[in-house]
């Protein structure tokens, strides 16, 4: 598995130290290539809306998510229903559902134009807003999934916590605070760490939504671009590989705080 997950990365590398012509390799480059990408405005700009959609997307999602988890984990008639329902948006292939974004987005015969009576209002065809409606896409379709993770955590809380906080006279919200966040924190990393990778990484949507225009081109779209579209592998390897450190760096954070508070636990249950 890691010669398999290693041989990509280190390849991407090499690649990256040479200079090529329309995929004709020119010769040897050294950090050219990321000296290049890191005085190049274009990959400030993907990186800002990479960052900008991974920050409050997830964000969003989780205390989303949090509420949803909260109400599934309820003893209410129709809960399996509910818990299956919810689900829908999830399980539905993350290219449809940009695609069914767009045309609620679009102007013509936007469904949400026409709802709101907002007449002709380009969503997708400007900046700003249509940053707004590729995040709006990713809480709707993603929120499910925290929250499938978060009501799994729920359920590990013993239910004699919650008797204890009532005994001894705490609200729901003092018993969410302090009974409910805190047992609940290792899910509430993992729900993250899945989450922030996958939204640093993200492509289809803005992709289908806006082709990466109005500010809405990604880290991914960018790489894309130079190694498909506009052929230069050495600088689309030197994206690559900025990438990968980008992810790499902000998942070992989740990881390492995953560790420690499991760590923590296993003290704590000693």
């Amino acid at each position: 598995m890691a010669a398999v997950a290693l041989f990509p990365v280190i390849y991407a590398f090499v690649l990256s130290l040479y200079d090529y012509t329309r995929r004709q390799r020119e010769g040897f480059g050294g950090l050219q290539n990321y000296a290049d990408a890191f005085a190049d405005d274009r990959f400030w700009g993907a990186l800002w809306f990479t960052l900008l959609f991974t920050v409050a997307s997830v964000a969003a999602e989780f205390l989303i998510g949090l509420g949803f988890a909260l109400i599934m984990n309820q003893a209410f008639r129709g809960r399996g229903l509910t818990r299956a329902a919810i689900l829908i948006p999830w399980v539905i292939p993350t290219v449809i559902a940009a695609q069914m974004w767009f045309f609620m987005f679009n102007v013509t015969p936007g469904f949400i134009n026409t709802v709101f009576g907002l007449g002709n209002f380009n969503w997708l065809g400007q900046e700003g807003w249509a940053t707004f409606a590729v995040i709006f896409a990713d809480v709707w379709k993603t929120s499910p999934f925290v929250a499938l993770l978060l009501l799994a955590g729920l359920q590990t809380i013993p239910g004699d916590m919650y008797e204890s906080g009532v005994v001894d006279g705490a609200g729901p919200f003092q018993r969410l605070w302090y009974i409910t966040l805190p047992l609940l924190r290792p899910a509430i990393l993992v729900a993250l760490l899945f989450r922030t990778v996958e939204a640093l990484r993200v492509y289809d949507l803005p992709q289908v939504m806006t082709g990466g225009a109005f500010d809405t081109e990604s880290l991914s779209i960018l790489v894309q671009q130079y190694v498909v579209r506009t052929p230069d592998p050495g600088y689309g390897a030197a994206l690559s590989t900025i990438s990968f450190v980008v992810i790499l760096g902000i998942g070992m954070i989740f990881v390492s705080l995953l560790g420690r508070e499991l760590v923590l636990e296993r003290t704590t249950e000693r």
